[in-house]
């Protein structure tokens, strides 16, 4: 297939892209060409929203290539950042007793899980929880026991088991256990995560999209990992990543060149004829 060629002969009106494994490279930054058509699509109309995984101090760094929407779904869709009035324009939180509960049956469970918890007023975790490298220059405000964590409504529910390094498996064990209460899923490595019951990138890109007036059929979605599936399966027109993990591939109607070959803005190039 040619990754450039227009799926549909009518043109989407909004582009939905995941970041991590989608559209920046692997140390994070945004090339050039993506630079470029990022551009001309503010140019000619087209909002593009990023709907990502990353809390919002991660996202934070790429603000700068948000166009005029100013909008970025970040937390897998539990918070709507407006990037111009730094300040939530949306949040869709876990409440401290759900969360608490969640906690408490993951627990008994699956011995060995170790939390952390993400707040409008940061992050913070349990001692023996290790954090991600991309922390390392932003510690935990505070370190406790996961009763002491979620006594206050979150942002996401993170947990690792140190000694489990398959993502798919631990996902599969945590949905059995907690899978009614809440939405679990993972973005790469053996971290669960975990919202609010409802709370997906679909769920909040649809009712961003409803305020913009653009329905799901003219979406186009780009993603590569299990948390991008309903942000994908919602979208018009969905795109995986040459390198996205099976499931994605699977579920997505079209594939794009992985993101280390600039996979979304080829294709974005292509679809608008920029």
């Amino acid at each position: 297939m040619d990754p450039t060629a227009a799926p549909r002969p009518d043109v989407p009106k909004l582009v939905a892209t995941d970041l991590d494994g989608t559209l920046v490279k692997l140390d994070g930054s945004v090339s050039e060409f993506t630079r470029e058509v990022l551009v001309k699509l503010e140019e000619i109309g087209v909002p593009v929203i990023f709907v990502t995984g990353r809390p919002l101090r991660w996202t934070r760094e790429l603000f700068e290539h948000i166009g005029s929407v100013g909008l970025a779904i970040v937390s897998n869709g539990a918070l709507v950042w407006d990037v111009a009035a730094d300040e939530a324009r949306l949040t869709r939180l876990i409440e401290p007793a759900l969360a608490a509960e969640v906690a408490g049956a993951l627990k008994t469970n699956l011995p060995g899980l170790a939390f952390a918890t993400e707040s409008l007023g940061g992050w913070a975790c349990e001692p023996e929880f290790a954090a991600h490298i991309s922390d390392a220059r932003r510690p935990a405000q505070r370190n406790a026991a996961i009763e002491e964590l979620a006594e206050e409504p979150l942002i996401k529910l993170l947990a690792r088991r140190h000694d489990h390094d398959d993502a798919d498996e631990l996902l599969a064990a945590a949905v059995a256990v907690v899978g009614d209460l809440v939405n679990v899923t993972h973005s790469s490595f053996p971290l669960l995560e975990i919202s609010a019951p409802g709370v997906t990138k679909a769920s909040t890109l649809e009712l961003v999209c409803t305020e913009l007036g653009i329905s799901a059929s003219e979406v186009i979605a780009f993603g590569d990992m299990p948390n991008d599936l309903p942000m994908l399966t919602w979208a018009g027109t969905s795109y995986a990543m040459a390198d996205a993990h099976p499931s994605v591939v699977s579920c997505a109607s079209h594939l794009a060149p992985g993101h280390e070959d600039d996979g979304v803005a080829r294709v974005l190039a292509g679809v608008f004829g920029l």
